[in-house]
């Protein structure tokens, strides 16, 4: 991994990419989502300063765990610019996702253990299926993982008219 001299204090996109291990394109979109910020040369070249380093590796981090970039950069906009997500800002903002995260992990779970029983099935058409119909939340009134569109009224041939279709049966 290349060195940055301590006299630099501003990398290109290319250096940050290099030490970062974050592509090119991927710190674009980075700094398109206000996530890093980069000065332009009068040559009109990216900047990037020394901190942007922690920044990405912040960014990853917390995106390798499921952080929306929405999120994440809402926690970093509470930082003074110009500086570095630290030990205790990680720690501070992980503690508060972390309810977030762990409500996910039921959730996966839930999904996963169901999974099996959905797909023995094969049609989706369980009277309670458990990933269409949550709760069995449609069991009272329809039978089936699938709301069906109701008809509205019966078509003058003879066959039914969906109200969103323009075409007939």
């Amino acid at each position: 991994m290349p060195q940055i001299p301590e006299k630099i204090h501003e990398l290109t996109v290319g250096q940050l990419a290099a030490r970062s291990g974050a592509a090119v394109s991927a710190l674009h979109f980075y700094e398109s989502k206000g996530l890093i910020s980069s000065r332009r040369t009068s040559g009109n070249q990216r900047r990037f300063s020394r901190d942007a380093l922690r920044r990405v590796a912040f960014v990853r981090a917390a995106q390798r765990v499921g952080i929306p970039l929405a999120t994440i950069r809402e926690a970093l906009s509470e930082l003074p610019e110009g500086r570095t997500p630290t030990r205790d800002d990680w720690a501070r903002l992980s503690a508060s996702w972390r309810s977030e995260l762990d409500e996910r992990i039921k959730q996966l779970n839930r999904l996963r253990d169901h999974l099996t029983d959905c797909i023995g099935c094969g049609c989706l058409s369980l009277d309670t299926c458990v990933l269409s119909n949550p709760d069995d939340a449609f069991g009272e009134t329809r039978a089936g993982s699938r709301l069906l569109v109701e008809r509205k009224s019966p078509h003058p041939a003879g066959g039914n008219c969906a109200p969103t279709s323009a075409n007939c049966d």
